[in-house]
């Protein structure tokens, strides 16, 4: 197989953009996700007894939840995997702490 430099450069020219904001879509979604995570977990260890506000946390998922259906829409497994992951597990995070 011979390396040819103008092979690579067609390659970058036509998936770049696509790798990039697929890339970027899924970054923002794990984002979203751990935005309340330090708080909870200062919450779960004891090192905090402040739970993050309501209002964030209800702005988050509304976000996520907009993200999940645009996945659903587009048939994008790799966000709705992500997503629902990450639901899962803030949502036995918070069981854990309401539980406690």
């Amino acid at each position: 197989m011979q390396f040819n430099m103008e092979s690579v450069k067609t390659f970058f020219n036509v998936h770049l953009h696509k790798i990039s904001a697929d890339t970027l879509g899924w970054l923002a979604a794990i984002v979203l996700h751990c935005a309340t995570l330090p708080s909870l977990l200062a919450l779960m260890t004891g090192l905090s007894d402040n739970a993050p506000s309501i209002d964030i946390v209800l702005l988050l998922w509304t976000g996520l939840v907009l993200l999940f259906a645009k996945a659903i829409v587009l048939k994008d497994s790799l966000n709705i995997i992500t997503i629902g992951v990450g639901f899962i597990a803030q949502a036995v995070m918070m069981s854990l702490i309401l539980f406690k």
